[in-house]
C-alpha cells in the first residue's frame, strides 16, 4: 500500500513534465518565426539593455516614492508599458530558453539554462537585501510612522523579483551567438 502512495506523485510529476514539454514545444513552434529581425545577438542585446534601463527606472520610482514624491507612483505605469513588450520580445527572440523544460533542450542548452538560472537566483538574493534593509532599518528609525515606506519597499521588492526572474533570459539573450541561417 505504501508503495502505491509513493509511486503516484512520481507519475503525476512525470505527466506534468511531459505536458509542460509538449506545451513548450507547441508554443516554440508557434513563435519560431516571429520577430525575425530581432533574433540577432546585437538586437537581443538592445532588448537586454532596454530591460536593464526599465529596471533602473522602476527602482528610481521606488526611491522617489520613499522620498514622498506624490506623483511618483504614477510613473510605475509607463515603466510597465515599456517593460512588458520588451520582456515579451526578448522571450520570443531567445526562444524562452531561460524557462524551458528539460525535455525540450539538449545537454548544452540545459547547462546554459541552469547556469543562467543560477545567476538569476544569486542576483535575486543579493539585490533583495536592499528592500529588506530599507524596510527593516527604515521602520526602526521611523518607528513605523512613514506611510510611504511600505509602498516604496513593495516596489523595490517587486523590481528586484522582476530583475531576478528576467536575469536568465537576459543572460542567455546576451551570450548566445547569432542563429545559424537556414538553407
Amino acid at each position: 500500500m505504501s508503495g502505491s502512495i509513493g509511486h503516484a506523485p512520481h507519475n503525476l510529476i512525470d505527466r506534468y513534465r511531459d505536458h509542460r514539454t509538449r506545451r513548450f514545444l507547441k508554443h516554440e513552434q508557434t513563435w519560431a518565426s516571429a520577430l525575425p529581425g530581432w533574433r540577432t545577438r546585437h538586437r537581443r542585446r538592445l532588448l537586454v539593455g532596454a530591460l536593464a534601463a526599465t529596471f533602473v527606472a522602476m527602482f528610481a520610482i521606488s526611491i522617489a516614492c520613499a522620498a514622498g514624491v506624490e506623483w511618483a507612483p504614477l510613473l510605475w505605469l509607463p515603466a510597465c508599458v515599456v517593460f512588458f513588450p520588451v520582456w515579451i520580445a526578448l522571450q520570443i527572440v531567445s526562444g524562452r530558453q531561460g524557462d524551458a523544460p528539460q525535455g525540450a533542450l539538449d545537454e548544452f542548452e540545459i547547462a546554459q539554462r541552469d547556469a543562467a538560472r543560477s545567476v538569476g537566483l544569486t542576483v535575486t538574493q543579493y539585490l533583495m537585501m536592499i528592500p529588506i534593509g530599507y524596510l527593516i532599518f527604515g521602520s526602526v528609525i521611523t518607528r513605523g510612522t512613514d506611510e510611504n515606506m511600505a509602498y516604496a519597499g513593495g516596489l523595490m521588492a517587486l523590481t528586484v523579483l522582476l530583475v531576478g526572474g528576467c536575469t536568465p533570459a537576459m543572460v542567455l539573450g546576451w551570450v548566445r551567438p547569432d542563429p545559424v541561417p537556414e538553407d
